[in-house]
């Protein structure tokens, strides 16, 4: 009987991701609505929506990252998300390969997950973080982070430094 509860329990959550995907892509289409926080019904949940170009390999590797690091990712094709991503706040010149939202913030680009998982624990008064381009030591681009990375903050405040590791 525990099995049939448990198998239950799995169904109505994956139907619940499902319905939360569907409802976020279909207010982007429009483009009057604005970014819509799939996470934010679930606020404390390792959920991340990434809406990326739908050619880009290095999306799909780094939310097979982020899905080895616990994270329940759901992809949306949109070959606009640059547009999407200035639209959110992010910062022309700070453009990252993809757009993703978590918890309520704005994530650009290939950004590690100590690094997300740090921003949506502290909960700082900011729209969102970005890692600018493709760096070849990013998770995605590489297996795992090497080196240094600068992800930066941006909001009504401006862009600073969120974390330079």
């Amino acid at each position: 009987m525990e099995n049939v509860m448990n198998k239950i329990k799995n169904a109505a959550v994956v139907v619940a991701v499902f319905a939360a995907a569907g409802i976020a892509y279909w207010s982007l289409g429009s483009t009057d609505a604005p970014l819509q926080s799939v996470a934010a019904a679930t606020s404390g949940s390792k959920e991340i929506t990434i809406w990326r170009d739908p050619g880009c390999g290095c999306c799909d590797a780094y939310a097979v990252y982020l899905e080895g690091n616990g994270y329940v990712v759901t992809r949306v094709d949109d070959r606009n998300f640059d547009k999407r991503s200035i639209e959110a706040g992010v910062p022309e010149k700070g453009l990252g390969c993809h757009l993703a939202e978590i918890d309520g913030y704005i994530v650009s680009g290939l950004v590690p997950a100590e690094i997300i998982e740090r921003l949506v624990t502290e909960r700082p008064d900011i729209t969102g973080i970005t890692l600018p381009g493709m760096p070849a030591n990013a998770p995605g681009m590489a297996p795992s982070k090497t080196g240094t990375l600068k992800t930066y903050a941006f909001g009504e405040g401006g862009v600073s430094v969120y974390a330079d590791e």
